[in-house]
């Protein structure tokens, strides 16, 4: 394959990369003459992005349906407080563009679904993922799978992250480990389970050099093995995965053939949290607050964790954290009613459908949690 030349002034830009005899000139021409699509321009796709746009990777497209809040300038670091309610892609588009005018950047706004994956990736080499939810994620993988693509993976929680390399030739996809999605509810998003500032710039760090491994063709890449990453005890590992002939993507007698969207499986919408059915238990925020109002004999009953009662409650509530409140059942009486509550109302419809398992007849949860009660009953309330 003939590849495209150098300029002076790429010369001189990427003469770091042309030092190393592990990328030299042709490697540089290989990033310059290559094509990679990074799904979400978030907390991930920041720093992909923009050490790929360093590195000279000739094209790279970005898509992101959301806006950029306020709550993103914690660990997005492609946007500033000037771009606040601004489209992510387009930003992100134009700040790229102006690190490094030599190579091509799309900027595509809009949900990534099974109708339009097959467009979007058209043209594009290696598909990343800097995705922040599970139905894009599945999605992904079956769109590499099907066409042949690397597929760089990169996940992150708390203070953990993960990456990945799927969709090589006799390599596992991300199926192998995970072969169907979980049902709703079962992983939080970071949204809901918070994130630490820096760790998306560790771990898209690491995705961007897979990219570069990839596009080069140097060095030993993550496919078949998994790396772990803990910034709390700042530790790191690696672990083989292998390739499942019963993986329903990749394996002998694969099952799925077309794209197909999975938020009914995860239960969220793309740009949402978790959107669980309506159950018996849910009880509107100002419903919650006639009740108050009148002093109807309630316990309002907090599952959240204590950090973040620290953040904001609701007067003369009880506090016990989901995960102590099997052991501690005795301390709630029978015959009052109960109101749990959490912060977006996850945990608490968990917690309501337990009471009632356990003889607790008269139980209702705040639908949509605290940050609910603030947006319609008392902005005077913080949201997190």
């Amino acid at each position: 394959m003939e590849l495209p030349p150098l300029s002076s002034e790429e010369i001189a830009r990427y003469s770091r990369h042309l030092l190393l005899p592990h990328v030299g000139m042709r490697g540089q021409q290989l990033l310059k003459s290559s094509s990679v699509l990074i799904i979400g321009a978030g907390g991930l796709g920041s720093p992909i992005a923009m050490y790929l746009a360093a590195a000279g990777v000739g094209r790279i497209g970005l898509v992101d349906y959301d806006r950029v809040d306020v709550s993103n300038l914690q660990r997005q670091v492609l946007y500033t407080e000037n771009d606040l309610q601004a489209p992510k892609a387009e930003i992100a588009a134009k700040r790229l563009s102006a690190a490094n005018s030599h190579i091509r950047v799309d900027g595509i706004s809009g949900q990534f679904n099974s109708k339009n994956a097959l467009e979007i990736a058209s043209g594009y080499d290696i598909l990343v993922d800097g995705t922040d939810n599970l139905p894009t994620r599945y999605l992904l993988n079956d769109l590499a799978v099907l066409t042949n693509r690397p597929y760089v993976y990169g996940s992150i929680f708390r203070f953990e992250g993960q990456v990945s390399v799927f969709g090589l030739p006799g390599q596992p996809c991300y199926r192998c480990l995970f072969p169907e999605p979980p049902p709703p509810g079962a992983i939080p998003s970071c949204a809901s389970a918070g994130v630490m500032g820096v760790l998306p710039g560790i771990i898209g760090s690491i995705q961007a050099a897979e990219v570069i491994k990839l596009i080069t063709g140097t060095g030993e890449l993550l496919a078949g093995r998994l790396f772990l990453f803990d910034a709390l005890e700042m530790r790191a590992d690696t672990v083989k995965i292998g390739r499942k002939a019963t993986c329903p993507a990749c394996g002998t007698a694969p099952t799925i053939r077309v794209l197909q969207d999975y938020e009914a499986w995860c239960g969220s919408r793309i740009g949402q949290e978790f959107d669980l059915p309506p159950t018996p238990f849910d009880l509107s925020p100002e419903e919650l607050k006639k009740w108050l109002v009148v002093k109807m004999p309630v316990i309002l009953l907090d599952v959240r964790e204590d950090f973040e009662r620290q953040i904001s409650n609701l007067p003369n509530s009880i506090h016990i954290p989901l995960p102590e409140l099997p052991e501690r059942l005795d301390e709630l009486p029978l015959d009052v009613k109960i109101i749990t509550y959490c912060r977006n109302g996850i945990r608490s419809q968990e917690a309501a459908r337990m009471l009632q398992l356990h003889g607790f007849s008269d139980v209702r949860h705040l639908s949509g949690g605290i940050n609910a009660w603030t947006a319609a009953v008392d902005p005077s309330l913080p949201v997190y």
